[in-house]
């Protein structure tokens, strides 16, 4: 079972993958000196939707996320649309940074920029991470907390060695409003996953309560993280043409290349801890929605010894392996933005309903401040989903397009083993 540590690594490890490495050089393009104050304000905006989140996560004990909260308030069909996009998304993604992986590892090793080489590494770590997340979550998320250790601890010691050389920046110049959209854009891909240890409640411990707090812990770690990180690399003031591998850039300024050497391999930790600690949220997703009816009966077994799904978790490792050894993929930042953005509404409608059939007593235990989160929380995700251009957007009409064909192509082989469950004795 996944405990507070547990599902906030979870969350973290969503987060901070291979952008924290990509992100300070792109932000201080875009915001300056001003950009770990863009940060922390985008993280307090932002807490409107987590706060949603996290009050759902305070309802249900069943694995699935957003795809439940849609479920619920809103039927199958909506339900099985969320599900899909989450996973579908998320695969991609997943996919598409073993292609990052290999990269680093050829960056260090040129043995690894062998065509044959680099496909037989994928192929190998599609099999290990599978392995891992069937052999139980406890295991998983133990292996997932010492990688966490492994690639904060370089950049810490970044953040550290720049201030001692540098002094911390007090400087300060508010970007001129224009800049606010691309930075948006930046801080949402940033800050994407927050929320994605609620995928795995059904195997998390009382769940109702340590989900909300793992959430805010989350984000307020992250925000300081990002934010220090990015005071600490406009103090190092490295070559600003390094837009590719700025950290890197940075440990070479404060350490020479032993520096470049250090951020290169907590960046092949990092993708590495995030590609597992996707292996470990995300399958549950799809076995939360064959266990409530959604997707085909086989994908909700769970072994017996390992207990965990591993029919769910071994078809998501069958799918990524098949996509990632295809062909190489392009960034997919803005369409997973805009894939999240649909989620948050989905969830923010959810509790809305929710709230007026008081389901669950919910309408007693919401008080005057959700006044103002809620339409907070509508507006950040409304805003943040008209920033998403126009290719991504038909790529989620065709992704729901797709959905529809499969749900109803799934209800032939599926079987309704779950209700969803509300606490006890209330409505």
């Amino acid at each position: 079972m996944v405990g507070l540590a547990g599902a906030i690594v979870i969350n973290l490890n969503a987060v901070v993958g291979s952008g924290i490495f990509a992100l300070p050089a792109l932000l201080f393009a875009a915001a300056g000196t001003f950009s770990p104050f863009a940060i922390l304000i985008y993280a307090c905006l932002y807490g409107s939707i987590m706060a949603v989140i996290a009050k759902l996560s305070t309802i249900f004990r069943q694995s699935g996320g957003a795809q439940l909260y849609a479920q619920h308030a809103f039927g199958p069909v909506v339900g099985f649309q969320a599900g899909w996009l989450a996973l579908a998304t998320n695969m991609i993604g997943a996919s598409a940074n073993f292609h990052v992986l290999t990269s680093y590892l050829a960056a260090i090793f040129p043995f690894f920029d062998d065509p044959v080489i680099r496909l037989t590494t994928i192929a190998a770590l599609i099999v290990f991470f599978t392995a891992i997340s069937m052999s139980g979550t406890s295991r998983s998320v133990s292996a997932i907390k010492l990688g966490t250790v492994l690639k904060l601890s370089p950049l810490a010691l970044l953040c550290i060695l720049g201030f001692a050389q540098n002094g911390v920046p007090t400087d300060v110049q508010l970007p001129v409003f224009s800049e606010f959209e691309a930075i948006a854009l930046l801080l949402a891909f940033a800050f994407s996953g927050a929320d994605v240890a609620v995928a795995a409640a059904g195997e998390t411990k009382e769940p109702r309560k340590t989900l909300m707090r793992a959430i805010f812990i989350n984000l307020a770690g992250i925000a300081i993280l990002y934010a220090v990180i990015m005071w600490a690399y406009i103090a190092i003031a490295p070559n600003p043409g390094e837009v590719d591998a700025p950290l890197a850039a940075a440990g070479e300024a404060v350490l020479g290349p032993a520096g470049v050497l250090m951020i290169s391999l907590a960046a092949i930790v990092s993708v590495a801890v995030f590609q597992l600690n996707v292996f470990v949220a995300i399958p549950r997703i799809a076995y939360g929605m064959a266990r409530r009816g959604l997707m085909p009966h086989p994908l909700a077994y769970v072994s017996p010894r390992f207990e965990t799904p591993i029919v769910a978790i071994g078809a998501y490792g069958a799918v990524i392996a098949l996509l990632a050894l295809s062909g190489d993929f392009t960034s997919l930042a803005t369409l997973m933005v805009g894939v999240e953005q649909v989620l948050f509404i989905l969830s923010i409608a959810a509790l809305i309903v929710m709230w007026w059939r008081n389901d669950a007593g919910l309408r007693n235990s919401m008080d005057a401040r959700w006044a103002l989160i809620v339409p907070v929380a509508i507006g950040v995700a409304l805003w943040l989903f008209s920033l998403v251009p126009l290719e991504s957007l038909k790529v989620i009409a065709l992704f729901v397009a797709v959905g529809f064909v499969l749900y109803f192509a799934s209800r032939r082989t599926a079987v309704a083993q779950d209700g969803i469950e509300l606490p006890e004795g209330r409505a």
